[in-house]
């Protein structure tokens, strides 16, 4: 599948973003998705994925602040973020897996600026 995200800019702390991601391909269902972000000299890190089911799981940093969430109607995953940080400043990578693979696939990435 390939993914395309957008949504991210510039913010003031304390306010929110929504990143969007768009899979082109069939069988999206099937597919759990996430999002992950990268700051200059450190490794990828999770921020939150959504199970092909709907479950969801969030790094402690996005939890409370950040709602995933997928339209499996319109082939994408959304990353409600409130209440931003300084520290949310990264590159969001929009990312799936297919059900029972253990191949990734990564969009090209969006970047987010949180000014204090």
């Amino acid at each position: 599948v390939q993914l395309q995200a957008f949504g991210g800019g510039l913010v003031q702390a304390g306010g929110s973003l929504r990143l969007s991601c768009a899979a082109s391909g069939s069988n999206f269902r099937r597919y759990a998705m996430g999002w992950y972000r990268q700051v200059p000299w450190k490794q990828r890190e999770l921020v939150a994925v959504i199970s092909s089911r709907g479950s969801t799981n969030y790094a402690d940093s996005a939890r409370g602040r950040f709602t995933i969430s997928r339209d499996n109607a319109e082939n994408s995953v959304y990353l409600q973020m409130n209440s931003l940080k300084p520290e949310d400043t990264a590159v969001y990578y929009c990312w799936s897996r297919r059900d029972f693979s253990s191949s990734d696939d990564w969009g090209q990435g969006t970047k987010v600026t949180v000014s204090s």
